[in-house]
């Protein structure tokens, strides 16, 4: 099991003369007078870049540290005693820049403030700064651009925090240790990469690193530690426990970015740990929840370092002998049929998919595929779909976010629906519920409501059918509020009431009533 883990010690700095971006030494002209050499263990210290530093050259004054383990606790030296990391020795202001690499004068105006911050702050310890404030205030998010304000995500909501982030050099300096040489090259060549970091004391994260008008940015999400249960996310769990005891079957959850899915799918699986027996295969890009095995073995591979792609892990996956399967993402055709050979061999496979209903789920499937293989794709799915679940995340009321969910479970008529291609008439079943495993959207957000959990107004904004939500609402309202008015207009009750109250309604004539009024004996 490889993880692309870091220790607080692997994250870290050295200082380095300064180089060109081939990391050779600039020469100086010979006819320029040389300054006198540092002695001691400030050699090896340039001065860092200030506000007016010329713009680019920022990052070719640092060299990350090559990303080897190393031993807990062991760190490179950057000065002597009683220095700062990547300072100066304490009480003393770093001078401005005045010639940049190559021998360019430049005129540099620094507020003192700002460098002395900067002169005490390396880029390593800004972003562990943040990560703390993120980790206090239980955020989801954390991004960073390259010379932006830093910024989290709580409870849904943006909040910048104090600081700037690093310019486009510091920042580069910063993913080459995150990444490692594989990932920054794909992140070169793409613009983007995946990674998992662990920092002792703060968790782990999952990190994204992107460009963003060509400079490098990246956002950080944090991931838990443990695999929550199913009966705290308030979701059916007695429906999804039954799905993942099933032995064969397709599970999908579903949701837009950051709405719980990975959360949703680590609890099924951990569900699993603690019940039953079995060996589970997880492909992940990347490694998020580090599970600790109970009943079952699970085995956890990241794409692109223990495999190349989901198509290839998954066609390796079926002979190891797994149970279930797990795959990060259902991105394209052949991950897609891929799965579909995994469940007709007789296994469980778990997946997840940027849609928001079932309905939409099954479209996106059936588009991986020309037309003329819609009808096959659509009997296969009929044959092994187990249930989606669609999770969208609504603001409480109280503060934090609750979800909202659609259940589509394969129940008879489902599975008819498929077989005909009557996908677009999945809504309305579901919104119907009228077999076991079947719960809409606006059934939930309608329970949250009138629970006080959930305002209407959010309600309304998470809602595909707002006015359908709205209309039912009213019904449940006005039915309440009418039995109320009914029992209120009956006054006060006492001893004799069920006397008088059956007065009013006689009861039905005996027998031989009914004989004198037709005139018999």
């Amino acid at each position: 099991m490889a993880v692309n883990d870091f220790s607080d010690d692997d994250f870290s700095f050295k200082g380095v003369a300064p180089a060109d971006r081939q990391g050779v030494a600039p020469e100086q002209p010979a006819h320029e007078p040389q300054a006198a050499p540092l002695s001691g263990p400030d050699a090896l210290l340039p001065p860092l870049p200030t506000a007016g530093s010329v713009p680019g050259e920022a990052g070719e004054l640092f060299s990350f540290e090559d990303g080897l383990p190393r031993e807990e606790g062991e760190d490179v030296a950057l000065g002597g005693p009683g220095e700062q990391p990547m300072g100066h020795p304490l009480g003393a202001q770093p001078e401005p820049a005045t010639t940049a690499p190559g021998g360019l004068e430049v005129e540099v105006q620094v507020d003192d403030a700002a460098a002395g911050t900067a002169a005490s702050v390396s880029p390593r310890h800004l972003v562990e700064g943040w990560l703390q404030q993120m980790v206090s205030a239980n955020a989801s998010d954390l991004i960073l651009r390259s010379n932006g304000r830093p910024s989290q995500r709580l409870s849904g909501r943006i909040q910048f925090l104090d600081g700037q982030v690093p310019g486009p050099g510091p920042m580069l300096e910063v993913l080459e240790g995150i990444l490692g040489a594989k990932r920054m090259e794909v992140f070169v060549e793409t613009g983007a990469a995946d990674a998992a970091l662990d920092l002792d004391g703060l968790g782990r994260f999952r990190i994204n690193a992107y460009k963003q008008m060509g400079e490098p940015a990246i956002v950080i999400r944090r991931i838990n530690e443990n695999a929550p249960s199913l009966d705290e996310l308030h979701l059916p769990a007695e429906e999804l426990k039954a799905l993942a005891l099933r032995k064969r079957g397709l599970v999908l959850v579903t949701g837009v970015a950051g709405s719980g899915k990975s959360t949703t799918l680590s609890a099924m699986i951990e569900f699993m740990n603690r019940n039953v027996e079995r060996h589970i295969v997880t492909l992940e890009d990347p490694i998020e929840l580090l599970f600790k095995e109970r009943y079952c073995v699970i085995s956890q591979r990241e794409i692109g370092t223990d495999t190349s792609s989901f198509k290839l892990g998954l066609k390796h996956a079926l002979r190891q002998s797994p149970d279930v399967i797990f795959i990060g993402e259902m991105r394209d055709a052949e991950t897609v049929l891929a799965a579909l050979e995994a469940i007709e061999t007789g296994h469980l496979v778990m997946s997840t998919m940027h849609t928001v209903n079932a309905a939409q789920t099954v479209d996106r499937i059936l588009g991986y595929f020309p037309v003329e293989r819609h009808a096959q794709i659509r009997q296969r799915m009929a044959d092994t779909l187990a249930g989606v679940l669609s999770m969208r995340l609504v603001p409480r009321s109280g503060g934090g976010l609750i979800p909202a969910y659609e259940l589509m479970s394969a129940t008879p008529q489902v599975r008819e629906l498929l077989e005909e291609g009557k996908t677009t008439e999945l809504g309305r079943v579901i919104e119907a519920g009228m077999e076991a495993g079947l719960v809409s959207l606006n059934s939930r957000l309608a329970e949250l409501v009138q629970s006080g959990a959930v305002s209407l107004e959010s309600a309304c904004e998470a809602s595909d059918r707002p006015d359908e939500l709205t209309m039912s609402l009213r019904g449940i309202h006005a039915g309440v509020r009418g039995a109320a008015r009914a029992g209120a207009q009956q006054g006060p009750t006492s001893d004799e009431e069920p006397l008088l109250k059956g007065s009013r309604t006689p009861p039905p004539p005996s027998e031989g009533e009914l004989r004198l009024r037709k005139g018999g004996s």
